[in-house]
């Protein structure tokens, strides 16, 4: 898949200089090649699951998907024409430049795609963080008297964040003829986070059976707050271990280097 980007990417990219050479007009040059570059990508499989980890992030639809792999095209052909013409001025055979800039070409897709990855993790923890103050709006809202649909919209009106973002994506679902459950199922299956498909089948199984709301919702509220504070322990735990890494490896060495040098420097000019 990597090289079959890649080369598709330069593919693209040497008629599209060939033609600006020749003097077209930049946009139906431009035209061309974006449809050119569109239809490739909407026949390529997705084997790495990028539309997947696109839709998590809110960029749902097939054009989404299109543009992705359109940019991953042009920077990959980018960094490789770029690479070719610097091991060239540089000296380098022809066969061991084309090596290196397909080396770097996929280096660069490897790198797009593992971006791609690290947003999708940052979104899934910027999710969670918020959970626990979400879920106790949305507990106080409907113990105030307010009906699940009305407490969503409340909250996605009024708060900020990630995860009031897809609760406002649940009222446009039911506001688009959807049923709540169905768009409540829809976003739980759409966030890959283990503690709100939870949150989510409970209130879905709550919703349709007529059982107390506001019970389940203090029981996961509190269930967050507890995975929370785990998770902060977690991330204090690793920070210790990251703090060691130069008090060992570097202050401990330097201080023994200066404990032990006045005696080194004596023993060599007593051995003189």
């Amino acid at each position: 898949m990597t090289l079959t980007i890649i080369c598709s990417a330069l593919i693209f990219a040497i008629p599209g200089a060939y033609l600006i050479a020749r003097g077209n007009s930049g946009a139906h040059t431009s035209s061309e090649l974006q449809t050119s570059a569109a239809n490739y990508a909407s026949k390529t499989r997705d084997r790495s699951g990028v539309q997947i980890r696109l839709e998590e992030l809110g960029r749902i639809g097939r054009r989404e998907y299109e543009n992705f792999r359109i940019r991953q095209a042009i920077y990959c052909a980018g960094s490789a024409v770029f690479a070719i013409f610097l091991f060239l001025f540089l000296g380098k055979s022809f066969v061991i430049s084309i090596f290196l800039s397909l080396l770097i070409a996929i280096t660069v897709y490897i790198y797009i795609d593992r971006e791609l990855t690290t947003q999708v993790k940052k979104y899934r923890s910027s999710l969670e963080s918020e959970f626990p103050a979400v879920i106790e709006m949305l507990t106080l809202a409907i113990s105030a008297g307010e009906t699940p649909l009305s407490a969503i919209k409340r909250i996605s009106q009024s708060a900020t964040g990630q995860l009031p973002q897809e609760f406002a994506r649940v009222v446009n679902d039911v506001r688009n003829g959807t049923s709540l459950h169905e768009a409540l199922d829809s976003m739980g299956r759409r966030i890959k986070s283990v503690l709100i498909r939870r949150f989510v089948d409970a209130l879905v199984t709550a919703t349709l059976r007529g059982a107390p709301l506001v019970e389940v919702l203090t029981r996961h509220a509190s269930e967050a707050r507890f995975v929370q504070r785990n998770r902060v322990l977690s991330a204090a735990g690793k920070a210790e271990i990251s703090m060691m890494i130069p008090v060992v490896f570097l202050i401990l060495p330097i201080s023994i280097l200066f404990a032990l040098w006045p005696s080194l420097a004596n023993l060599n000019l007593f051995a003189s």
